[in-house]
């Protein structure tokens, strides 16, 4: 989904408008926590940004659920119109509605804002991914980090290293974080602390390096948690690269992240321009 949709972009200091009014689907006791009561607040937010995932999303769900014993799970259905949101329900999720397409980093956006819990958990409702390795990163959030990453880097030993991958690698160099490799909350799995949320504002989500940069700016503390292999777990759809490809899309994410930190530092983003003395040009 690369389409963005549905929410001012970071910086404007506007409320997030949504392109047509949200709506809850809550069939039975869809917004039940596991082994919790409805009334009782949730210590993680799962939250799933979902378009036409059917034939997974039930399992998605089920599997969130079961990370932590006061667990909500949000899904966040946008421009579905294969039973998504009825599946997601049936399988124990809280929904929100939007009939248009958002694209994914909107909906998490849309699903942190709803998100009661103390732990926010980001996944996707196309790969099932099993509830022990998604506790690793609730646990890293609970051991005191503030985000936890993938630790997941993409594939870097090819002739032609991807534009995605050479761009995750050259924002965290520039961030001074280097030793975070090509990790980046471009990736799920990923969580936050309710404290880096607050840090970074819901909004920001909506461009997933530009809240990396944020998070990293703010000294926040980013951990690797675990290694999930989303590239084997989701492999590339040629049909919509073809039609909608998606490099263009992060790669200017990354550009847009780096400006933002230029202008919070200078052009050169905080690097020395070691001994040229560009003066003497005229």
């Amino acid at each position: 989904m690369p389409a963005r949709r549905g929410l001012a972009r970071y910086g404007t200091g506007q409320a997030p408008t949504p392109v047509a009014e949200p709506k809850e689907f809550r069939p039975g006791d869809s917004i039940v926590a596991a082994g919790a009561s409805a009334d009782a607040r949730p210590v993680v937010s799962v939250i799933i940004p979902v378009m036409n995932e059917a034939r997974t999303i039930a399992e998605v769900v089920r599997e969130a659920r079961g990370v932590h014993p006061r667990t909500e799970v949000i899904a966040v259905v946008n421009g579905s119109t294969d039973g998504s949101a009825a599946a997601a329900g049936q399988a124990g999720a809280r929904v929100i509605t939007f009939p248009e397409p958002l694209g994914h980093d909107v909906g998490r956006a849309v699903g942190a804002r709803a998100a009661r819990g103390d732990i926010l958990l980001f996944i996707d409702g196309d790969m099932v991914i099993r509830r022990n390795a998604l506790a690793a990163f609730v646990s890293a959030i609970e051991a005191g980090a503030d985000v936890a990453l993938n630790d997941y880097h993409g594939p870097t030993g090819a002739s032609r290293v991807h534009g995605v991958v050479l761009a995750k690698h050259a924002l965290n160099a520039a961030l001074g974080r280097a030793d975070l490799g090509g990790a980046s909350m471009t990736a799920v799995p990923h969580a936050l602390s309710r404290r880096a949320l607050e840090a970074i504002g819901a909004n920001a989500l909506a461009v997933p390096p530009l809240a990396h940069a944020k998070a990293a700016v703010a000294g926040l503390n980013i951990r690797l948690a675990r290694r999930v292999p989303v590239g084997r777990l989701n492999p590339p759809r040629r049909a919509r690269e073809r039609s909608r490809p998606l490099e263009p899309l992060i790669v200017g994410d990354h550009l847009e992240a780096l400006s933002w930190l230029s202008e919070r530092t200078d052009p050169r983003g905080g690097f020395g321009d070691g001994d040229r003395r560009r003066s003497k040009v005229r």
